[in-house]
């Protein structure tokens, strides 16, 4: 009895398993019983009913390449003609354009923007924002291969790099408040009324962690390294605008969650992005470095040292302050178009054990030197420049000029300047060494000439 029963029991699995294969075939014929093209047709169908469905269109904060660039807002709204209607942040043009599109058929289904519209400044190869992006422009794209939909949003992936894509359903207020992004860029850049130092501090709810913080407009794109010691965190992160704040990619990783919405406060410039149970990351203001070095001293001694801001090469620099660059644009608006600066160079103990700053020009003006003596403030760990004669490039001590007044008075402030001899380089294989108002605004780049 036993063995018939164990029968039974084989007999009963088998014809399980063979219903269960006979459902598999059926559900596997349902799944392939259209050729590739039907397949592709029905993608097709799915992605124009879905770019149409939107009341107000579409919005993207595309990052070509967040390990590089930030992201740039682009609005879109589609009609049955084959036409779209743009708009973007990527300049201070907000206005919208007319161009066309198309739904094209290949390995797969793609959204191509075919004639030239706001999207196509992000994939011209002529168009790049710093060196290291020569002939390859922003990186960006404008076919975009679908991929489907989650939870309302469109997927792409964009043709040239697999960068994904989101598009999620735009609003009026998309719309109308595009222009407000730009303006959000200037608090993200920092003005003349706030500290120049910034650094960003997260905690997961019971631990604070600070890293330094500094952002370059040109890319927007942002750096951010721990300056605890031990303790080797960095966030790189692509930074997009918003009429409220700023989104980032990579988001901010804090206590497993990832915060990638930052909200403006005007009151002291803060951007907070806040997660659960206590945790955020903040992006604040600072009135010193977090870091502040002894990368001065090596001009306390002999031999010469030369440091040298390079107008060609390094005024695009991301440590140039605004205020130092407003002082630039200040000489050139007070010198014939022919002329601008060449160089504003420091040298320290010369042959003669001398100190000066020479200030060279473009177009033929004659160059001038600021002599000045060497003070350590060893407390503060600064160096306190002391003003002493002008001289002419003849030898002669000449006045004060007047066209140098303004951006010499910020060198030889007497609360002094930090020095800080930084990780990259710029074009040349010149360390870089930035000189930073103990009180002010004010920093250059420079490189070094020792």
């Amino acid at each position: 009895m036993k063995i018939k029963n164990i029968y039974k029991y084989l007999f009963a699995a088998i014809l399980i398993l063979h219903l269960s294969a006979c459902n598999n075939n059926t559900d596997a014929e349902q799944l392939f019983d259209k050729t590739p093209t039907e397949r592709l047709n029905i993608q097709k169908s799915e992605l124009s009913q879905a770019l149409l469905s939107s009341q107000f269109g579409w919005k993207t904060v595309y990052f070509t390449d967040n390990t590089v660039l930030g992201g740039y807002t682009h609005l879109f709204r589609f009609a049955q003609d084959g036409t779209v209607e743009m708009a973007s942040d990527f300049d201070s043009d907000t206005d919208v354009y007319k161009s066309e599109y198309e739904i094209q058929l290949g390995s797969t289904v793609s959204l191509t923007f075919t004639t030239k519209n706001r999207i196509h400044l992000l994939s011209e190869s002529d168009n790049y924002p710093i060196p290291a992006l020569r002939a390859k422009g922003y990186l960006g794209d404008f076919q975009f291969l679908y991929y489907g939909q989650e939870n309302g949003e469109i997927i792409f992936k964009a043709n040239r790099n697999g960068t994904e894509i989101r598009f999620v359903k735009a609003t009026a207020a998309d719309w109308a408040d595009l222009p407000k992004n730009l303006e959000m860029e200037d608090n993200v850049i920092g003005s003349n009324e706030r500290p120049l130092f910034r650094l960003l501090e997260t905690t997961d709810g019971t631990t604070v962690h600070k890293f330094d913080f500094s952002f370059s407009p040109v890319t927007r794109f942002a750096e951010s390294n721990s300056i605890e010691a031990g303790y080797s965190v960095s966030y790189n992160m692509g930074v997009g605008y918003t009429p409220t704040g700023i989104v980032v990619s990579p988001a901010v990783e804090v206590g497993g969650q990832k915060l990638s919405n930052f909200v403006y406060n005007d009151t002291d410039g803060s951007f907070t992005a806040t997660g659960t149970g206590g945790v955020s990351a903040v992006i604040k203001y600072s009135t010193k470095p977090l870091i502040i070095t002894d990368d001065y001293k090596v001009m306390l001694q002999a031999p010469q040292t030369g440091y040298a801001y390079i107008n060609a090469n390094l005024a695009t620099a991301p440590t140039n302050s605004a205020l130092f660059n407003s002082l630039i644009k200040e000489i050139h608006a007070n010198l014939p178009s022919t002329q601008k600066v060449n160089r504003i160079q420091f040298t320290f103990n010369d042959a003669f054990g001398e100190s000066y700053i020479t200030y060279s020009f473009t177009g033929g003006k004659a160059l001038m030197y600021h002599n000045f003596t060497v003070q350590e403030d060893a407390v503060n760990k600064t160096l306190i420049l002391v003003p002493g004669t002008w001289q002419s490039n003849t030898g002669a001590i000449i006045a004060e000029p007047a066209l140098l007044k303004n951006i010499d008075k910020e060198i030889m402030n007497p609360s002094g300047l930090y020095v800080k001899k930084e990780a990259f380089k710029i074009q040349f294989t010149n360390n870089i060494y930035t000189f930073t108002s103990a009180t002010s605004n004010f920093r250059m780049t420079t490189y070094a000439f020792q």
